[in-house]
């Protein structure tokens, strides 16, 4: 398996703006704080074919996932990732 050569699944800017956003927003983080999303996609056996990735450049930095792609996540979905943390 080539890993070099694996295709990266593309999301719209405009729909990371707009996470990016909702998190600031439910989690009343300073602007200075950086968040970074990340659409991951995993082909091997029992793992989900895309994940979001979301971390937040805190110290110490929080991480979180979703088992959707970018364009499929809702504020719902964060909504309820940041409460069962």
């Amino acid at each position: 398996m080539n890993l070099f050569s694996q295709e990266k699944p593309k999301a719209d800017p405009t729909k990371v703006r707009q996470l990016k956003t909702w998190i600031y927003e439910l989690l009343s983080l300073e602007p200075e704080i950086a968040v970074s999303i990340s659409q991951l996609q995993c082909k091997e056996p029992g793992c989900p074919p895309v994940e979001t990735a979301i971390t937040i450049l805190t110290d110490p930095a929080q991480q979180y996932k979703i088992h959707k792609a970018i364009g499929d996540i809702g504020q719902a979905d964060l909504l309820k990732l940041f409460q069962t943390e």
